[in-house]
């Protein structure tokens, strides 16, 4: 009897999170919630279709980007992206020794938190041959992580009186997946939206780089690609500023792909599970928490000081 009111719960649900009356951080503690409670029904298909859909909505969401104003954030947070991304790294080591934590596990975590989550742990897993549970173990924890950073950021940025544009510079830089990024700032606002997204996909170009880096360290035969969702947001960024003539096209493509957000998140907390938590286990969770937490505070003390 149970499973036969979960299907269709789960699908009125999800048919609701494509509608406008449920706002991005509202379907993911609905996923979450109903995954805790009842159990997802359709998890694997679930688990799937979060994946493709993201990257759908990523490429949508390029569709309000000017790709000019991409280079210029490159150039600009040059230094930035290669000083951050390799302290945070470094940082990772030092607490993966700290907690002896299994090796590949540590760089993944550590990994992710740098650049951007769940892509960046699944580029890196094949370079420094991660095995199932090792990677599974790192998407778990960077996963709960996610839903903090989406639930938590937009309080405390309100808290702390931050601008639509240090907001979405502090969410890019401190929410590990840029589902979690996105959402976070769309609650913040458009122009905290349009900042972070870009500042979160260009600083995800730095997977090929580091992981190019770290197959020599590992002496590894694999080599990294770009991920294709990143490719297609450029390629949408440069229509939409190139073609303004189909401007109003543009706009209505950006506004199917913030809504595919809001169910893609429905369908990423309908993914946790208490079997997920209990195999992330202590040790990882709470070493993430203290990068994640060291993170996050260095950089907000950076914007708050008027130095990012």
């Amino acid at each position: 009897m149970l499973m036969i009111i979960k299907k269709p719960l789960f699908i009125i649900l999800l048919a609701l999170c494509a509608s406008p009356i449920i706002g991005a951080g509202t379907a993911l503690i609905m996923g979450a919630a109903f995954a805790m409670l009842l159990g997802n029904p359709f998890a694997a298909l679930s688990q799937k279709a979060s994946k493709w859909l993201l990257k759908l909505a990523v490429v949508g969401l390029g569709f309000a980007v000017d790709f000019n104003q991409v280079i210029a954030v490159g150039k600009s947070s040059l230094v930035l992206t290669i000083v951050s991304i390799t302290a945070i790294i470094g940082l990772g080591e030092l607490l993966t020794q700290a907690f002896k934590l299994n090796r590949n596990t540590g760089v993944l975590i550590s990994f992710g938190t740098a650049i951007c989550g769940g892509s960046a742990i699944a580029a890196m897993a094949p370079v420094i041959k991660a095995k199932d549970h090792e990677v599974a173990v790192a998407l778990g924890v960077v996963f709960m992580l996610n839903g903090l950073g989406l639930l938590l950021f937009p309080s405390i940025g309100h808290y702390f009186n931050l601008s639509q544009q240090q907001f979405g510079m502090w969410a890019a830089l401190a929410i590990h997946d840029t589902s979690s990024v996105v959402g976070a700032s769309a609650t913040y606002g458009a122009l905290a939206l349009s900042i972070a997204t870009t500042v979160k996909l260009t600083r995800a170009m730095w997977i090929i780089p580091y992981t190019a880096l770290a197959g020599v360290y590992f002496r590894s035969e694999e080599k990294a690609s770009i991920p294709v969702f990143i490719i297609g947001f450029v390629l949408a960024a440069l229509i939409n500023s190139y073609f303004p003539a189909y401007s109003s096209l543009w706009e209505l493509i950006n506004s199917a792909a913030k809504q595919l957000l809001v169910v893609t998140l429905f369908l990423i907390g309908s993914g946790l599970s208490v079997a997920v938590i209990k195999q992330a286990g202590f040790k990882p969770f709470l070493m993430a928490i203290l990068l994640w937490i060291v993170v996050s505070g260095v950089i907000l003390l950076l914007i708050l000081d008027g130095l990012l």
